[in-house]
């Protein structure tokens, strides 16, 4: 049988298989910490209660049919609203906002208004599901190394060489997988870059945009700040593509309400995609939120909560490890600055199972800590960086505090049988 060159030569995602592998231990009646998948489990993390009530409402009131295309427009003037008055961002809710079933349509909706096939693609390594956009829309994809000791967050001088001729620069802060964000310094670096690059450009040649998704960018910890390229550069206006929504603020992953705004020409080649993507969110949904967003002490309310709860669950793992690592093993960590994710370390690489196998790449090192320590996480070479670098994102989304603490001693004793 034939089948597309583009399906047969797409690669499945690196954190189902291993979602798939926990879900048969789990099957099999063990009991696992499950750090892998950037989700919520309703039971800890439910959605808003007023959110939740509404949404029940309006399916009552009949709201069951079809949304219109870019999203009903209570809806995207409440979220119009809401981000003027939360980021001072201003953008037109009848043409320069539109509202699909979560962010992944609106990201592909965004790639394919952009990118021809050839065209080159500049993003960082890690970060989530660009490789695959890539791919999808036939670009050149530029994966760009980042370091540690800059919180795996790009920089102006690691972009700079590649950014001559590319059409689309993806970010994303805070970061996915990293938990990290970008600093003010380092983002306005990175702005002033783009407007060179365009002001270098002639007027026949496609201009280099800025996809910046910040679906996390209202989960952020302690004095850490969300910085965004419009507010530090206004220049930039009509080179940033945004993606934004509820899935990650609101626990409301499975609500499927996101939002994107841009410069009026490139929301309305998505408006269009989307429409024949058929990907829009569902209409009572839709209701529900724009009678949600409205409500700042209720929306401030459950963030103050909701926040609380994950920075404890992030800091218990985050100390855990760094209690590890003052004992001597192999572990660290980078401290959570936003999202729902730990970076960590776990430098096993070319240590020896029990089993005798030789633990050669993070693959192998993800499948030994969830068959010994019956810990479930995703190595950064899911996201684009090398089998060989030893760097992990842990998800706290899913676990209780208690489930994450538990797992650091099971941690320690399969460390302990390497050799």
């Amino acid at each position: 049988m034939r089948i597309s060159r583009l399906a047969d030569q797409m690669s499945g995602s690196e954190i189902i298989k291993i979602g798939n592998a926990v879900s048969e231990q789990i099957r099999q009646g063990a009991t696992i910490c499950n750090l892998t998948i950037g989700d919520f489990d309703p039971k800890l993390f439910p959605i808003p209660t007023e959110l939740r009530d509404d949404i029940i409402a309006a399916y009552q009131a009949g709201h069951t049919n079809y949304p219109p295309a870019p999203g009903t427009v209570d809806l995207r003037q409440a979220a119009a609203d809401f981000l003027k008055k939360r980021l001072g961002l201003s953008y037109s809710p009848a043409d320069e906002l539109m509202v699909a079933g979560g962010s992944r349509p609106l990201i592909y909706a965004a790639y394919l208004a952009l990118v021809d096939p050839g065209d080159r693609v500049v993003y960082p390594a890690p970060s989530w599901n660009n490789n695959h956009y890539c791919h999808l829309t036939g670009a050149e994809q530029v994966a760009v190394a980042t370091q540690p000791e800059n919180n795996f967050m790009p920089t102006a001088a690691e972009l700079a060489p590649h950014l001559a001729g590319a059409t689309l620069l993806a970010l994303c802060s805070p970061l996915n997988p990293t938990g990290t964000v970008f600093t003010k310094e380092a983002l306005e670096e990175i702005c002033d870059l783009v407007l060179a690059e365009n002001q270098r450009r002639g007027p026949d040649e496609k201009p280099l945009y800025i996809l910046y998704d910040q679906i996390y960018w209202l989960l952020t910890f302690g004095e850490t700040q969300h910085f965004d390229p419009v507010s530090l550069r206004p220049a930039l206006r009509d080179y940033v593509v945004y993606i934004d929504g509820t899935s990650k603020c609101f626990a409301a992953t499975g609500v499927r309400v996101g939002y994107g705004f841009g410069p009026k020409l490139v929301i309305d080649k998505m408006k269009g995609l989307v429409g024949h993507m058929g990907a829009w969110a569902p209409k009572a949904e839709q209701v529900a939120t724009a009678a949600f967003l409205p409500r700042t002490h209720e929306v401030d309310t459950f963030l103050t909560e909701f926040k609380g709860k994950l920075q404890a669950s992030l800091d218990a793992a985050y100390h855990g490890l760094k209690s590890l690592r003052e004992q001597g093993y192999p572990v660290d960590a980078i401290a959570p600055a936003g999202a729902i994710y730990l970076t960590a370390k776990i430098d096993v690489l070319g240590r020896t199972a029990p089993s005798g196998e030789v633990l050669a790449t993070t693959k192998e090192v993800t499948s030994y800590l969830l068959t010994e320590a019956k810990l479930a996480i995703v190595p950064f070479s899911a996201f684009g960086a090398p089998a060989s670098a030893p760097w992990f994102r842990l998800s706290v989304g899913a676990e209780s505090q208690a489930s994450i603490e538990a797992a650091l001693p099971r941690l320690k004793a399969a460390l302990d049988k390497l050799t």
